[in-house]
């Protein structure tokens, strides 16, 4: 109806202007910066992988395909393990491990088994050159660079590695380097690795006694050992097979 004379008129409301739309994207544009971060940083990616240190240095390097001599000679150089063609003196792999030099090294049951100047035992198949496993001994860094290792590695018949050190004898499962059994040298006394024999299947380890030790003898400081431990009368020795279930 007519607005009474006089009486303002009230405006109409106005109305409210549209709301903007969103921008609809295109999905493959929505994954864009993410596949852009990726591509950037994906090479960044592979450096540091490769960049990174394998466990104990290890670089195994392969020369030739050893499908015909499925346990070459094995030997040492001035810092690597070789295991090569006996004929023909081709080395089939190189062991070697970063900042470290090896002393020795003894074939085993198919296996190549070595001593580093820190006192890493290693063993490394001989066919194909795969580390298999590491053992360390404590505090034996000092004591090789003297000996040089002369002695260390004996191997207890086809099973068995003993590690001959100043302080213990270890004994070691070759096929998984499995720890049997630790014989401590007696106390005030040391083992002498270099002066060990085999006598059939008993190592004879040599463990000088200061003079006038009230246990010294010439028996006394020979000790004996095979596979099962310390050769005693009445020992009751462990299994050392590789059982699996």
């Amino acid at each position: 109806m007519p607005a009474p004379a006089g009486a303002a008129a009230t405006p109409p409301p106005v109305p409210a202007p549209p709301r903007p739309r969103a921008a609809r994207h295109h999905p493959l544009l929505r994954l864009l910066p993410p596949a852009l971060v990726l591509l950037l940083v994906a090479p960044v990616l592979v450096v540091a992988h490769q960049a990174r240190p394998t466990p104990y240095g290890d670089r195994i390097t392969v020369h030739a395909r050893v499908d015909g001599d499925p346990s070459p000679s094995v030997r040492t150089t001035e810092d690597a393990v070789e295991a090569y063609d006996e004929a023909t003196g081709r080395p089939h792999w190189s062991y070697t491990r970063e900042g470290h030099r090896p002393l020795a090294v003894v074939p085993a049951r198919g296996d190549t088994i070595a001593l580093w100047d820190d006192g890493l035992v290693t063993d490394t198949a001989r066919g194909g050159g795969a580390v298999r496993w590491h053992r360390g001994l404590p505090g034996a860094a000092p004591w090789l660079a003297v000996t040089r290792g002369s002695g260390v590695l004996r191997p207890l018949g086809a099973r068995m590695l003993a590690v001959v050190t100043p302080r213990r004898v270890a004994a070691y499962r070759i096929a998984d380097g499995d720890l049997r059994w630790v014989l401590p040298a007696r106390q005030g006394c040391g083992f002498a690795p270099s002066r060990a024999v085999r006598r059939g299947t008993a190592l004879l380890i040599a463990q000088p006694c200061p003079v006038g030790d009230a246990a010294d003898s010439w028996t006394g400081e020979i000790i004996a050992v095979d596979a099962l431990g310390r050769i005693t009368p009445d020992r009751t020795p462990l299994g050392n097979e590789r059982h699996t279930p």
